[in-house]
């Protein structure tokens, strides 16, 4: 059994606080569309039950975006860890180094890279393998990078030979494609903004459309016609969203 400083990083924990306020920002979002689309309070207060299901969807962007900063933390680790290898220090020892290493480059210790290697640390001095103990993070993190370093180090353990070389070689792999990956990430972006402007654009159409044409708009929020018009456009434009996020979202 895992002890409570061992995290899952598949799983985000919502305080009641946090609950409540993406919540209300949901609710929020919902009825000011819902009424700008629609003209109808009463069809607008209908819908608001649906920012229930908001604070699941900020959940899994949140796990996303810990799992990211974990994986860029995680190459400072090879760095530091290669460093000390290519010094001369054992295995253990190197990983032993790694919190006061990690402290320099994070100065806040509740960084998760900080706190993962003193728990890997603790465990070496338990005298549990080095291997083990990684694994047992890279099970954790459910991250593909820190996955193939822990089987580097399982098979370089079992099989012997020049397991530094092997190590290192492995980090400096593992190193280059974390960097492709923010590379890409960069690449995409302006892409990225550009596909939240153009998600928001049509909300603003009609929102000027409204205020500044009142008579134009009228037929489409007064009429059965309009309403059913409208109501394809908003379905449209949910379908618009979860295509483009689907498109942008590039693994590596």
């Amino acid at each position: 059994m895992r002890v409570n400083s061992e995290t899952d990083y598949n799983k985000y924990c919502m305080k009641f606080t946090e609950f409540i306020f993406y919540m209300f920002l949901a609710a929020v979002f919902i009825m000011a569309v819902s009424y700008l689309f629609f003209r109808s309070l009463a069809f607008s207060i209908i819908l608001v039950p649906l920012a229930l299901f908001y604070p699941k969807i900020k959940k899994r962007s949140l796990v996303q975006k810990r799992k990211k900063e974990l994986n860029l933390q995680f190459r400072d680790m090879l760095y530091a860890l290669a460093s000390n290898l290519s010094a001369g220090k054992s295995l253990e020892m190197s990983f032993a180094d790694l919190p006061g290493d990690l402290k320099v480059i994070y100065p806040d210790s509740r960084a998760d890279i900080i706190r993962e290697a003193e728990i890997i640390t603790g465990k070496i001095h338990m005298n549990i393998p080095v291997e083990i103990a990684f694994s047992d993070f890279a099970e954790r993190s459910h991250l593909d990078n820190i996955k193939n370093f822990a089987d580097v180090l399982r098979i370089s353990k079992r099989m012997g030979g020049d397991m530094v070389e092997v190590i290192v070689n492995a980090s400096n792999l593992i190193n280059d494609k974390i960097e492709t990956e923010q590379e890409i990430e960069m690449i995409l972006a302006r892409k990225k903004f550009e596909q939240k402007v153009l998600n928001i654009i049509p909300i603003v159409l009609i929102f000027l459309l409204s205020y500044s044409a009142p008579d134009y708009m009228e037929p489409v929020f007064t009429t059965m016609a309009g309403r059913v018009v409208m109501i394809i456009a908003v379905f449209l434009l949910a379908i618009a969203y979860f295509i483009s996020g689907k498109i942008m979202n590039i693994k590596v």
